[in-house]
Parts: structure tokens; C-alpha cells; sequence
């Protein structure tokens, strides 16, 4: 693991960049955000006002600028928003994605929440905003009508005790009766998607805000310590560092599995079920123009993502906006590929929403299980066998094929064909038919089934799967709660489906690449002259059902960039993606004995799920690496006052900086933690046979002293540090 120096440089190797506060500048007060699209004769209260980054830590990261506007932006996409004590002020997290000049992408996870407004001049420019908003709404209402205030009144229904006075009351604010409360966020900026970790770490923070007691240590410990002194882990490796409360622990694929994916793919399939899923991802590898809507920012960037990372070993490249910031909606008439979030308005439904009308626009209702799919266009090989695969994946975690709504017969239509199928299928893990006879004459289970009869639920074979899985998990007494234990699982078997289908697809697709090119540099000069692949020759040897869909895909930017990077891999070091792909084909061609002239369209099911959960739980069940804990700071006397309610005001100067190796209380920390890391080593150490020891000896050879003066690791359960402590 790379290390660089001390300092607000060294962040390739830290787990977090930046940590970022966006709320209300009380000194330039309210302003208008006018290109939310400001509608001025909504109430003051529904109104979007400017946000500003209050501050940032550090002020800049060399290699990964901070960027004030973006950041801003994506952080509260609809600028400030307002409530009284009327109002539900529950926090909210969100997150979202920045794209860099290199295709490079950094992470932003925020959580939004409310404090009161203390400051007079906002509730009285508050106040002000509403008495010019009701007098203009009033003489609206008088020149719009022929009619006295008499005949006014007599038009109310006689049975509604609502005065004028009680409508003008509905939907506003009165400073001498209301709180007013306005929004704040703070995130984290990380260069992996750590979704969860980053969740809890945050929620933890704001917790310790709204609660009675002052946190154990200042906030400014804990943003210190994630932010300088919690690594990333290393490839294959799980890391536990600690949040004001609790431990968060967080878990990387190792080379050969597929990349990083945090985002639970079972919300994909809640939100929008198997089949509208899997037309979506065609629509997406054929890189037509795909928008994603919903009131949730969350539910945009989970699906968003989820689609996209089951792209592999392809990546989408063109205009990627999971979160479109209001300022930016004329980016939807770009005559481009697109995959854009939109955020719909409370009531707004979709025929009020101006769209370009694009003949290749795929539209993702997801708040309503909907889906607009352009008219025409080739259906992924094998689609039915295919849904049908992922339909038992997601039914051994108890998760309906079509979603929370019936998406469409034949989804229903399959389940049942699933259900009928699943207990006899032994090769994934799933029940044995013996096991569910047995299960079935259980006084225990019975008394479920009587029960779950009486309320109008039926418990069945999926049910009692999950509830043997859920006693299984919680005796494992791993790091983490069931449901995100089987959200891991469930992400990576239905991922582990999708990549199965493209590594059968394209086994042999190096056979048709062109290699002409001497050197990278002349290859570069001619690559727009130059054929990389043999298309047609591909096509001819390719199943017949397979070639609507095929003769598209091979035509898209997506395979071009992929077919790219295997011939640039003669010359570089080969894209991490095509090398998980390389290798998976190559252990196709061990272990199959079809010749690549007999292909046929014959559905092959993936062979690896339980092997690829099995990876996630030892990860968890043994962690490789504790970060070192929050401590104290060496702040001035006053700094970190306590006030619940209030995200207090952060002491900057032990924030704009990492440790320094002359920090002693760091180096004390450190040392004693390596200490107490070598006792419990020996300790396991005595307790290996021969074998165990040499086993481990090897797997540890690359550790020599040089190298672990280099790291800051230290053997067992290594204690890493980004800055060599």
C-alpha cells in the first residue's frame, strides 16, 4: 500500500477526502435561488432559497481539487429549504457522484437535516416574505372575483368552520407563534462508494447532536480521525474504524471479484421488479437516453448505480447525472446518450413533466413501478431464462420477483414457475425438497403457517428459507445485522448473474480482435482509421437468436471503449474490469469441452453464488485491519462546546491537517496498538500447528521490516495508518 507524506496531500490512501458543512449564510440572509426554477407564487415556506458551503476539510486536496459549486450543488440539489414545528423535519440521506475530466469519479454522502433559526433577521425577512405573499394572493383573489366579500363567504360550504382568517393560517408563518427551522447538511467525500459505512458514520455524528448527552469526545475527533487516519482497505481485505457510538466496518473486493458495489440492489428490484430491471438494462447497454424519476435523491442514485454496475466488465460512457441538479434541466435536450436522475415535485405527475420527445427515450417512473420504453428495439438473448435466474436469486432472500407492485403478468407468471422450482435446486444453496417436507410437519412452523393464515399471509417455501437464514446469521455473531449481511450476499450473487451472461457471450470474443499496431503511440495516431474488430465474422459465429440484440451492442461506445482496452493492454497495464473478464474466460475454456465452432443459444446458469457469498462472509467474520480511534485533540480551551440541536461550529485549525510524526499522544496510540497487535498474534501463533504456521509465514512474506516502515501495518490484525504512524 502506497504511502505518502503527512499533510492534506496524502489522500489517495485515506478513506475520506473531504468533510463538508452546507446550510444558510446568515450574513447575506435569504436569497432567491432562481435557477431552481423559483415560482414565487408558491408560499415563501415551499420556496427554494441559495445554500453556500459554510466550510470544508480540508481547504483542498492536491490531486482531487475541491470544487465549491458542485459540491454545493449536489448537496442540496434544491438549495435551502424552510419548515416550522408544523412540519416533519426527519433527516435525510442522500448521496451522489462526481465525474472528473479523466473518467474518474469521487463520492458525496450527505445527510440533510434541520436546525432552528436563530437568527432574528431570517425569521423577520421570513415574516416579511409572507404578509407580501398574503396580500398579493388576497388581492388576487378580489380582482379574479365579481363577487362581494359577502357572496365570498356564503361560498364556502356552510359546514366548514374554516374562517379567512384559519385559511390564511394553513401553510404559513407567524414569528410570534411558529419555529422556524431550515436546512443543513454535512458530508462526507470519499474515492470509493462506501455507502453504508459513510451512512452510519454520519448518522452517528448527527445523533450525537440531537442527543441529551454530549458525545464522548469533541466532533472535531471523530472528522479528524476519519478523515486522516482511517485508510482505505486494501483490495480483498475488510476494515473496521470507529464512529461516535459504534464500529462501522467495511469490506473491499479483492482483484479478482467483481469491483466495489454498495449500493443494495435489492431496493433495484423492490423499487422496479426483475422484468422492468432487465429491460431497462438493455435500454442502457444499447446507450439509449435513460431518465430515472422520483422525489427520493436516494432512490436515483440507488437505482442509477445498481443498473450501472451490472454493466461489467462494460461501463456506461456518456452524460452520467444520477442527481440533476434543478439549474441543470436544460442538459435533458442534449441529443446525446444519457443516464440522468430527475427529482419529480410533491403531485406533479408525468404528463405535466416537458420532455423532449426523443424516440430513443427510456423513462423510469420508480416511485410508481413504471417504466415508458421506446418503441422498438432488441430484447436482451435469452430474456426469459435469464429473469428467470435472477428470480430465484432474489426468492432465496425472500424478495418477490416483481417487486412491491405487480409490475406485469408475466413476472406473476414466473414466480409461480420459480416457487415450484426452487426447493428441488440444490446447486445455489437453496432448500433441498426433502428438508422443506421435513420443515413442514414442524409444530413451530405450523403454528406460523396457522397464524400467517389468520392475517392473510402465506408462509411457504422462501419464508421459512429466510427464516432459517436469519437464525444462521445471528449465531455467526459477524459484525454486522442481517439485513445487511443478506444485502451483501444478495448484491453479489445477482451481480455474479449478470456477469455470468456476458463472460458466456463474449468467451470468445479475443479471436475477433484486430491487432494491427506496432506501438501504442502509432496505434493512438490511426485509431480512428483503424478496424479493432472483426464484426462480422463475430456476428456469424454468434447463436441466431442472439443477433438482434448483438449486431446493436457492438456499435455502441460501451464496446468500443472495451474492445479498446484489450488491445491497449499490449502496451499498459490491462483495465482492472478486463482482467476480472479475462480470467473468468480463461477458466471457461479449463473446464468446457464445447468447441467455439458448436455455439449454440443453450442458457448456462451461473455456477459460482456461493462461492461469491461466501468471499463477503469470511471477509466479515475475520477483520483484516482496525484503524486507529478517535482521541483527543490538542484544541483551544472553549472549542467543541456542546449545544444539542446545533452541528456546533468545528475548530478549523485541527481539522485543516493529518497528524505529524511528532505528534506524540499519535505515535503512543500507535505504538501501544502494535504492541497489543503482536501479544494477540503470539498468541494465535502458538496456537497453529506447523502447517498453519508456515501457511501464514508465506502469506506474510511480502511484510519485511522495510516494508512495514514504509506501510505503518503491522502484522495479525493489522493496524494501517495512511501516514505511516
Amino acid at each position: 500500500m502506497s504511502v505518502s507524506a503527512p499533510g492534506s496531500g496524502s489522500a489517495p490512501c485515506r478513506f475520506a477526502h473531504y468533510f463538508v458543512i452546507c446550510g444558510i449564510d446568515t450574513d447575506s440572509g435569504l436569497e432567491p435561488d432562481e435557477l431552481a426554477g423559483e415560482n414565487f407564487e408558491q408560499s415563501p415556506l415551499k420556496r427554494t432559497f441559495k445554500s453556500k458551503v459554510l466550510a470544508h476539510y480540508p481547504q483542498n486536496v492536491e490531486w482531487n481539487p475541491f470544487d465549491q459549486d458542485a459540491v454545493n450543488m449536489l448537496c442540496m440539489p434544491k438549495g435551502l429549504s424552510f419548515r416550522t414545528q408544523m412540519e416533519n423535519r426527519d433527516p435525510q440521506f442522500h448521496s451522489y457522484i462526481i465525474t472528473r475530466e479523466d473518467g474518474s469519479r469521487t463520492y458525496g454522502f450527505v445527510l440533510t437535516f434541520y436546525e432552528e433559526v436563530t437568527c432574528k433577521q431570517i425569521c423577520t425577512a421570513m415574516q416579511t416574505l409572507y404578509q407580501m405573499h398574503n396580500a398579493e394572493h388576497y388581492s388576487s383573489v378580489c380582482a379574479s372575483s365579481s363577487c362581494s366579500m359577502d357572496s365570498l363567504a356564503s361560498s364556502l360550504d356552510e359546514g366548514d368552520n374554516t374562517s379567512l382568517s384559519k385559511l390564511q393560517r394553513c401553510n404559513s408563518y407567524d414569528i410570534s407563534r411558529d419555529t422556524l427551522y431550515v436546512s443543513k447538511c454535512i458530508c462526507l467525500i470519499t474515492p470509493l462508494p462506501f455507502m453504508r459505512a459513510c451512512r452510519k458514520f454520519l448518522s452517528q455524528l448527527h445523533r450525537a447532536v440531537t442527543s441529551q448527552q454530549p458525545p464522548p469526545l469533541p466532533l472535531e475527533s471523530y472528522i479528524h480521525n476519519i478523515l486522516y487516519e482511517v485508510p482505505l482497505p486494501p483490495p480483498g481485505r475488510s476494515l473496521k474504524f470507529y464512529g461516535v457510538y459504534e464500529p462501522i466496518v467495511c469490506q473491499r473486493p479483492g482483484p479478482s471479484e467483481l469491483p466495489l458495489s454498495d449500493y443494495p440492489l435489492r431496493e433495484v428490484f423492490e423499487l422496479l421488479g426483475v422484468e422492468n430491471l432487465v429491460q431497462v438494462f438493455s435500454c442502457v447497454l444499447l446507450e439509449m437516453q435513460i431518465l430515472l424519476y422520483s422525489q427520493d435523491y436516494q432512490r436515483l442514485m440507488t437505482v442509477a448505480e445498481g443498473i450501472t454496475t451490472l454493466l461489467f466488465p462494460f461501463q456506461w460512457q456518456h452524460v452520467y447525472v444520477p442527481i440533476l441538479p434543478a439549474s441543470l434541466l436544460h442538459f435533458l435536450d442534449a441529443p446525446v446518450p444519457y443516464l440522468m436522475g430527475l427529482q419529480s415535485k410533491e403531485g406533479t405527475d408525468r404528463s405535466k413533466l416537458e420532455l423532449p420527445q426523443e424516440a430513443n427515450l427510456c423513462f423510469v417512473d420508480i416511485d410508481n413501478h413504471f417504466i415508458e420504453l421506446p418503441e422498438d428495439f432488441p430484447q436482451f438473448p435469452n430474456k426469459l431464462e435469464f429473469i428467470q435466474e435472477i428470480s430465484e436469486v432474489l426468492l432465496q432472500f425472500g424478495i418477490p420477483p416483481e417487486g412491491s407492485l405487480h409490475c406485469s403478468e408475466s413476472a406473476t407468471k414466473l414466480k409461480s414457475l420459480v416457487l415450484d422450482d426452487l426447493a428441488d435446486d440444490k446447486k445455489n444453496g437453496n432448500i433441498p425438497a426433502n428438508v422443506y417436507e421435513l420443515l413442514k410437519g414442524n409444530e413451530t412452523i405450523a403454528r406460523l403457517q396457522a397464524l400467517a393464515k389468520r392475517t392473510g399471509v402465506r408462509v411457504d417455501k422462501i419464508e421459512i428459507t429466510r427464516m432459517l437464514a436469519e437464525k444462521e446469521e445471528k449465531d455467526s455473531k459477524l459484525p454486522c445485522d442481517w439485513e445487511e449481511l443478506r444485502d451483501y450476499k444478495l448484491n453479489v450473487q445477482v451481480r455474479e448473474v449478470f456477469a455470468s451472461r456476458f463472460t458466456q457471450m463474449f468467451a470468445d470474443y479475443e479471436a475477433f480482435v484486430i491487432l494491427t499496431a506496432q506501438d501504442l503511440d502509432s496505434w493512438l495516431t490511426n485509431r480512428e482509421q483503424m478496424q479493432n474488430f472483426d464484426k462480422a465474422s463475430f456476428l456469424s459465429d454468434q447463436p441466431e437468436p442472439y443477433l438482434p440484440f448483438l449486431s446493436h451492442f457492438i456499435e455502441t461506445q460501451m464496446f468500443a471503449t472495451f474492445i479498446d482496452n484489450k488491445i491497449m493492454s499490449q502496451w499498459e497495464e490491462k483495465d482492472p474490469l478486463l482482467r476480472v473478464l479475462d480470467s473468468r474466460i480463461e477458466k471457461i475454456r479449463l473446464y468446457s469441452v464445447r468447441a467455439p465452432a458448436l455455439r449454440t443459444s443453450m442458457y448456462q446458469k451461473c455456477t459460482v453464488l456461493k462461492e461469491a457469498a461466501q468471499s463477503i462472509e469470511q471477509r466479515l467474520a475475520k477483520i483484516d485491519h482496525t484503524a486507529i480511534h478517535p482521541h483527543l485533540l490538542d484544541m483551544k480551551i472553549g472549542q467543541g462546546k456542546y449545544e444539542q440541536g446545533f452541528f456546533p461550529k468545528l475548530q478549523s485549525d485541527v481539522l485543516a491537517t493529518g497528524p505529524t510524526n511528532n505528534n506524540r499522544w499519535a505515535s503512543r496510540s500507535a505504538t501501544a496498538q502494535r504492541r497489543k497487535d503482536r501479544l494477540r498474534q503470539h498468541s494465535e501463533h502458538l496456537g497453529l500447528d506447523n502447517d498453519l504456521r508456515e501457511v501464514r509465514y508465506l502469506m506474510h512474506g511480502g511484510l519485511t521490516r522495510r516494508g512495514l516502515e514504509g506501510s505503518g501495518i503491522s502484522t495479525g490484525t493489522r493496524t494501517l495508518s495512511p501516514l505511516g504512524l
